[in-house]
């Protein structure tokens, strides 16, 4: 006879009947991935700026201006604390073109030649947290920032771990605005039939927290990949973990 899985044996509130995960530093280990790809295309834009710039940090700077975030708002944002502005160009704009769009494609290739070489990694705590959650009977979706999210999920063999996936390709044909807004959180709860007050997010990111708490969802979690737990809970996370499966009954 097979085990009943209960949101309380979860950590969950026991109204809870859905539950909405990131991906990236959640599910699967591409975080460090688009940190790499970010830094790569960053630090090459800036070495070719007349005036001396400091490189991209992949720690300070990623935290706080890219991640969880659509890709061009993130290169708006990091350019902009360096007093950078570019014109906003067109999503097709080649990545050689110095436009926000043509910087951001540049960083979205490499993160796929990335992925292509290296595979994608997966965090098994979180896949273990994943399959104890279908086993409860609670509803999943993918909510991510990524538009590369369908082909992270197919490398790491997760493609059919989730019953909505609302990423940055539905993000834009929506016209949904991205994170921190709580836009695609409440999308992807509208498809599931859930309302956000019976839904948890589940967030590696401040600006996934920030939007996770102000779509109103009965439970933010937290996941500190990045020894940022105190930002996690003053973006407004109920519960901070360093790893969903810390969450189970049986890991405690």
């Amino acid at each position: 006879m097979s085990r009943i899985v209960t949101p309380e044996m979860l950590g969950l509130p026991d109204d809870v009947r859905a539950c909405l995960f990131d991906l990236d530093g959640v599910i699967t280990q591409t975080a460090r991935v688009h940190a790499t790809a970010w830094k790569r295309m960053f630090d090459d834009y800036l070495a070719a700026r007349p005036e001396p710039q400091a490189p991209f940090d992949p720690d300070a700077d990623y935290h706080r201006y890219v991640d969880g975030k659509p890709r061009y708002d993130g290169v708006r944002d990091f350019l902009a604390s360096r007093g950078i502005r570019l014109p906003e160009g067109d999503s097709d704009d080649p990545p050689s073109r110095e436009t926000v769009r043509g910087l951001g494609n540049r960083k979205n290739e490499l993160v796929l030649e990335l992925i292509e070489r290296d595979g994608v990694d997966v965090y098994d705590g979180s896949v273990r947290y994943l399959r104890a959650v279908r086993d409860a009977g609670l509803r999943r979706a993918l909510v991510s920032s990524s538009r590369n999210a369908r082909t992270i999920l197919r490398a790491a063999g997760l493609e059919d771990a989730f019953e909505v996936i609302v990423d940055g390709l539905v993000a834009a044909e929506r016209g949904l605005a991205g994170k921190p807004a709580p836009d695609t959180f409440l999308e992807a709860a509208r498809e599931l039939g859930v309302p956000p007050e019976r839904a948890v997010v589940f967030e590696d990111a401040i600006a996934g927290v920030e939007a996770g708490r102000a779509g109103g969802f009965r439970c933010v979690v937290g996941v500190d990949r990045a020894g940022q737990a105190h930002k996690l809970r003053t973006a407004g996370a109920d519960i901070v973990v360093g790893d969903l499966a810390l969450l189970m009954q049986e890991d405690r």
